[in-house]
């Protein structure tokens, strides 16, 4: 179960991640925050960066083997990143219409999915 919990956390941190990380540029294109000096945008970032820790540090205390979880260091990381891309491009394609999939970027996704395969291997 505590695995179950590690990736739902994950994927909830993963998705205000993104948002702080690339939602200013979204509020930018539609002129909202097109006058925000740049602290303002850093503090905005901020602001939804903390509910990605409320989330990402959770989500590493339980999926970690040394605190009773089923993930090594290195299996919670590798998936943190799978479920980084994943979000991503859903974000990316939702808020950047312009934004385009193309079969590198497939095939590099596809290739870190092959890195959780073999950092699971025994």
């Amino acid at each position: 179960m505590n695995g179950l919990y590690t990736i739902l956390l994950l994927l909830l941190s993963n998705i205000f991640m993104t948002i702080a990380w690339y939602g200013h540029l979204k509020l930018q294109q539609t002129g909202v925050s097109s006058n925000w000096p740049l602290i303002g945008v850093i503090a905005f970032s901020w602001l939804i960066a903390f509910f990605e820790y409320c989330c990402q540090v959770p989500a590493n205390r339980i999926g970690f083997i040394d605190n009773g979880g089923p993930f090594s260091l290195v299996q919670l990381k590798v998936i943190q990143e799978c479920v980084s891309l994943g979000v991503f491009v859903i974000i990316a394609n939702l808020m950047f219409q312009g934004e385009s999939i193309h079969w590198n970027h497939i095939l590099a996704f596809f290739l870190i999915i092959c890195a959780v395969y073999l950092v699971f291997m025994k």
